[in-house]
């Protein structure tokens, strides 16, 4: 899997919503209860049982978007000892939940710092990009259909999961798809792991090909939601819709500059 770094593709105007989205990811992260123990890797049980209240109330959960009802039981943050020694407290839920907006909410909930930078990286390359040729204001529009399609589209698949979906990759992956779409051409800088991290610049539609590629394959077995996997299916649907909503716009879209200088890590040489 390649890693993509820059890519060589300038916006004319400041992406301020990418980087509001960017900086409202980080900060919902850092202040997530129970976090710490991502952060410096001495998480205990206290920290996890309030990590797993706060994401049963905030994320989306199959069963509720598809059921729209909550639960019998659910995690309370607490701590006890029972038959099969201590864990999480669960008890009646004392709040209501609207499982349309949790999907909204679950956009800017991260599992842990990779989790978080891998999706952060990924939309400071490729958003600037898209939310240049949308304008902010549809840009941000695209991105939360973007996040509901694919949040709906694994819940649709996945009708008999309690386990709660976060991330802002079905987002995310909707700019992919975009992008792929608007600037098929543009050159992105990619560090390849061959031994050591060797650095290309190869075409978007190389790059983001083969992210899809990838997705679409794993997603045939593995487009689940637990704990230490990734939502896969939810990847495909966000790139998916993306790309179908970014492909009216392809006519007027200016093309990236032609690639000049430095060419799959070395400096290309001139024609004379």
């Amino acid at each position: 899997m390649v890693i993509p770094v820059h890519d060589v593709n300038p916006a004319r105007r400041t992406p301020w919503v990418t980087y509001a989205l960017v900086l409202a990811n980080i900060l919902v992260f850092l202040f997530t209860p129970g976090m710490t123990g991502s952060v410096t890797g001495d998480g205990g049980l206290a920290q996890m049982c309030d990590l797993q209240a706060f994401l049963d109330r905030w994320a989306a959960v199959p069963q509720e978007l598809l059921q729209h009802r909550m639960p019998r039981l659910v995690p309370t943050g607490d701590t006890g000892v029972g038959p099969q020694g201590p864990g999480c407290v669960v008890a009646p839920p004392g709040y209501d939940k609207s499982p349309e907006l949790s999907v909204l909410t679950a956009m800017f909930l991260h599992g842990g710092w990779l989790h978080l930078l891998g999706n952060m990286l990924f939309l400071w390359i490729f958003g600037n990009n898209v939310e240049d040729r949308l304008g902010h204001l549809r840009y941000l529009l695209f991105y939360g259909v973007c996040g509901y399609a694919a949040t709906y589209g694994f819940a649709l698949l996945n009708a008999g999961s309690g386990a709660p979906l976060i991330g802002a990759s079905g987002a995310i992956a909707g700019v992919l798809g975009a992008y792929l779409v608007l600037y098929p051409k543009a050159r992105v800088w990619v560090l390849v792991p061959f031994l050591i991290f060797l650095p290309l610049r190869l075409p978007a539609w190389v790059v983001l090909g083969l992210w899809f590629v990838l997705q679409a394959f794993y997603s045939a077995g593995q487009g689940v939601s637990d704990a230490g996997t990734v939502a896969y299916v939810a990847h495909v649907a966000g790139f998916a819709v993306g790309a179908l909503l970014a492909w009216p716009l392809r006519p007027g879209t200016p093309p990236p500059p032609p690639p000049r200088g430095a060419l799959f890590g070395r400096r290309a040489r001139p024609p004379w």
